[in-house]
């Protein structure tokens, strides 16, 4: 369990980075009106599939290799709470019982629990969690090549293997429709949390939580400039406090990153700012914190490990990125691309 925390607690290190808390404080839709509005649904467009690979990736990506995994994949998740005789309404209640606090006396997965930990809490919303579980109810959810068989050959407790749901393939084409610029500006931004994600975790997972916090130092910003260069676009993630001085803010990104802030503040909806100039987008998108971040960026007094401080400042001795709470606005994302 205390080899799960450091290792989803040291995430924090990427997600105070590339998170640009990607649920965008959207207002989505209740349960009732999910069910009035399916029909226009589909794999592809589903709100839920889209806060799942945001919210839920870092630790249960798919794309994982058995052994290098951190948490079970969503699959897995599914398997486990979806019962033949459950109601979706059930199915979500179920998960959302467990997010809002977990525990191991409320898990179902007590396997994972053993191998993993208990899943740190994480400051979630109900109305995201019912979305999630709504497309994973409803839809055929992506899934590691070799669950099925290793379910299947081991046999895991009570659960049996579960991937109900409609399937991407039987979709329409008029379903997929091309992206918006803002669209594709968080795509961008996604590629590239995953591919960092999926590199310091396996730092971490072979050398530790120090190590890893090297790994950003030398590796973050060839990792994003290798990931721009693919897309044909700059992406830069850049702060009013930066602990690194090349993501200080320009005036205008100090500009947005206030927008931001104030809304975060008054707890308001926002999106994130896409402004197209001279056939370029230029796309802003927050980076925010949540309580696994404030143990590399709260107080160097009561949130930091002495070790993790030491080693922070000896990389970084010009750090201004200390100081903060649960949900503020760390910094952003700014990517520029060509229409």
């Amino acid at each position: 369990m205390k080899k799960y925390t450091l290792v989803v607690a040291i995430t924090c290190i990427l997600l105070l980075l590339i998170s640009c808390d990607d649920t965008k404080k959207q207002s989505y839709t209740h349960q009732t009106e999910i069910e009035n509005e399916r029909t226009v649904y589909t794999n592809n467009n589903h709100p839920g599939k889209k806060l799942m690979e945001t919210l839920c990736y870092a630790c249960h990506n798919p794309s994982a290799s058995h052994d290098a995994r951190i948490a079970p994949p969503m699959v897995a998740i599914k398997s486990h709470y979806l019962n033949d005789d459950m109601t979706k309404k059930e199915f979500g209640e179920a998960i959302w019982n467990f997010i809002k606090k977990p525990s191991k006396e409320k898990t179902k997965m007590r396997g994972a629990v053993r191998r993993f930990g208990v899943m740190p809490y994480q400051q979630f919303s109900q109305k995201d969690i019912e979305l999630i579980a709504d497309y994973m109810y409803e839809f055929k959810i992506e899934e590691p090549e070799w669950f099925k068989e290793h379910i299947q050959e081991k046999g895991h407790e009570n659960m049996k293997y579960r991937n109900d749901g409609k399937k991407a393939h039987s979709e329409s084409n008029q379903d997929e429709k091309k992206q918006t610029p803002a669209e594709r500006g968080m795509d961008y931004a996604l590629t590239t949390k995953k591919e960092l994600a999926k590199n310091l975790l396996g730092t971490i997972q072979k050398k530790g939580t120090l190590e890893a916090v090297s790994f950003c130092n030398k590796k973050a910003y060839p990792l994003t400039d290798s990931i721009a260069t693919a897309q044909n676009a700059t992406i830069k993630r850049v702060s009013d406090k930066p602990r690194n001085p090349g993501n200080q803010a320009t005036e205008k990104e100090l500009k947005i990153i206030a927008h931001f802030k104030e809304a975060v503040a008054e707890n308001t909806t926002y999106t994130p700012v896409t402004e197209i100039e001279n056939g370029n987008v230029h796309f802003y998108a927050p980076i925010t914190t949540n309580t696994m971040c404030l143990q590399c960026h709260g107080s160097p007094e009561k949130d930091i490990n002495p070790n993790v401080l030491s080693k922070l400042l000896q990389l970084y001795p010009n750090d201004k990125a200390t100081g903060y709470g649960v949900n503020e606005v760390r910094g952003i994302w700014s990517i520029t691309f060509e229409e």
